[in-house]
């Protein structure tokens, strides 16, 4: 496969995965957390150090905007429900183990 091929399948491939997130938005980032160790915000942080590696200006308010399909304080009010005690505590022990696998 060439390089342009594989571009185009990875960019179709992303878009499907922001298509499904946002038809998933009962899910929330915390469990998306919790469950595989990244969420919108990380994917929305990837896509802003991917443009601004290519010279292509871009805050975080804009990135947010491109992977929630709108602004993300809209997005907040409207799908964003409060941590539980058990998701927040479930986010702490999995951050505590992921930072201390990159320290070792």
């Amino acid at each position: 496969m060439d390089a342009q091929t594989r571009t185009e399948l990875e960019a179709a491939a992303f878009r499907t995965l922001l298509e499904h997130l946002n038809k998933r938005s009962d899910v929330q980032n915390i469990d998306m957390m919790n469950l595989t160790g990244f969420c919108r915000n990380c994917l929305s942080r990837w896509y802003q150090e991917a443009a601004n590696a290519r010279g292509i200006e871009m805050d975080k308010d804009a990135a947010r905007e491109i992977v929630y399909g709108m602004p993300y304080d809209d997005w907040k009010a409207q799908h964003q429900s409060e941590a539980s005690a058990e998701q927040q505590a479930a986010f702490e022990q999995s951050f505590a183990e992921n930072v201390g696998k990159k320290d070792a």
